[in-house]
């Protein structure tokens, strides 16, 4: 993805609620294909890290846009946003 894609994704995303969330079971098999279901119908999805999850936020959102195929558009405090497509 080019960077004015990127730019124009992370603006979209401001308006968005977290919709997926990470708890103190890391990235599950189903948090993976939660995410996967949400990605194909909304394109666009933010997650969000509890502060009960002991991961690296960055590690964490690496490995989500891995699980999923898609792309990690932004990482800010404890909420990654990805982007399929």
């Amino acid at each position: 993805m080019d960077k004015q894609r990127i730019r124009e994704l992370r603006a979209k995303a401001q308006s968005l609620k977290p919709t997926v969330y990470i708890g103190k079971d890391g990235i599950t098999e189903s948090v993976v294909r939660e995410l996967s279901l949400q990605l194909e119908k909304a394109k666009l999805v933010k997650v969000r890290l509890q502060p009960s999850s002991e991961m690296d936020r960055e590690e964490a959102g690496s490995r989500l846009a891995e699980a999923t195929r898609s792309t990690l558009v932004e990482v800010r405090g404890r909420t990654a946003v990805l982007a399929k497509g």
